[in-house]
C-alpha cells in the first residue's frame, strides 16, 4: 500500500495511525513523504496533494520534487508569498523566478506565445524552461522589472497535478539558499524546513547532474536563445533547430 508520512520538526509526539505522524508544537513544517506504491493508491496521492494545496493557498512556501531538482513553490499570483520566496532563499531581488503549470494550454493564459503549439508540446513537459513575454493576466509583482517570465510543465506527476488543482501558476525556483548548490533530496536543503509550510519528499529526483532544467529565450519570432544549459541541452536545440528551424540568436 502507497502511504505518505507527515511530520513536524522537533517531534512531541508519535502516532500509531498507518501513517506515520510526528507532531511539533514549535515549528509549522510538515513533510510528506511519497513512495513507490504511490502509483497503486491514489486516496493517499490526494491526501498529499490536498495538504500542499491548502499551504499553498494560505500564502506558505512548499519545497517540491520536480523531474530535475527540488524547488520551492508559491502561489505566483500572491505577492506576499512571493517575498516570502526571496526571503527564504536569501535571493538578490533583481533575479527572476519562473512559472510552473500543470498543461500546454495554462501556458496561453500567461504568456504571449510566438511559437507553434507543436513546439511547446515537443519540449513540455519536460526539463526545459521556456521564456516567453508574460501577459497581463501574471501577477505584476512577479519580476516587475522584466516583460518576460519563464515557464515550466515538469515531467512529474505530482507536480502537474498540483498545478492542475492550485488552478493558479506556482512561482518557482530551486530549493537552496541563493548561490549554493542544487538539491536533488529534501535531506540537502533541511537547514530551510523550519521556514516552509509542506516539504513534499519525492525521494531523489532528477539524473543527479544538478544542472536543473535548459532555458531558452524564444520571445523573438523565428530565433531562440539558450540562458542556462541545463540537463537537456542538445535535445531543446536538436527541435528547435531541426524541426523548427530556429536560428540561434546571440545578440539579445
Amino acid at each position: 500500500m502507497f502511504f505518505f508520512t507527515l511530520k513536524r520538526l522537533n517531534a512531541c509526539f508519535y502516532s500509531s495511525l498507518s501513517e506515520s505522524v510526528v507532531m511539533c508544537k514549535e515549528l509549522k513544517s510538515r513533510i510528506l513523504r511519497l513512495t513507490d506504491e504511490l502509483t497503486t493508491h491514489s486516496h493517499d496521492m490526494s491526501e498529499v496533494l490536498q495538504s500542499t494545496v491548502t499551504a499553498l493557498k494560505s500564502g506558505l512556501v512548499a519545497a517540491v520534487p520536480t523531474d530535475t531538482i527540488y524547488g520551492l513553490a508559491c502561489m505566483a499570483q500572491n505577492s506576499e508569498a512571493i517575498r516570502r520566496v526571496y526571503d527564504i532563499k536569501g535571493r538578490n531581488g533583481d533575479k527572476p523566478l519562473a512559472i510552473c503549470v500543470g498543461d500546454v494550454q495554462d501556458i496561453y493564459r500567461f504568456c504571449k506565445v510566438s511559437v507553434k503549439e507543436e513546439l511547446l508540446t515537443d519540449l513540455l513537459p519536460g526539463p526545459v524552461t521556456l521564456v516567453l513575454e508574460r501577459s497581463a493576466a501574471l501577477n505584476t509583482d512577479l519580476n516587475p522589472f522584466t516583460k518576460l517570465i519563464g515557464v515550466r510543465i515538469p515531467d512529474h506527476s505530482f507536480m502537474r497535478r498540483l498545478c492542475q488543482m492550485c488552478g493558479e501558476p506556482l512561482a518557482l525556483t530551486s530549493a537552496n539558499i541563493s548561490s549554493h548548490t542544487s538539491t536533488v533530496t529534501v535531506q540537502e536543503f533541511q537547514d530551510l524546513w523550519p521556514s516552509l509550510g509542506v516539504v513534499v519528499d519525492g525521494g531523489p529526483v532528477g539524473d543527479k547532474s544538478r544542472l536543473g532544467s535548459t532555458v531558452v529565450d524564444l520571445s523573438v519570432c523565428g530565433r531562440y536563445r539558450i540562458i542556462r544549459p541545463g540537463c537537456a541541452l542538445s535535445a531543446t536545440i536538436k527541435i528547435l533547430e531541426d524541426k523548427y528551424g530556429l536560428l540561434e540568436d546571440s545578440n539579445q
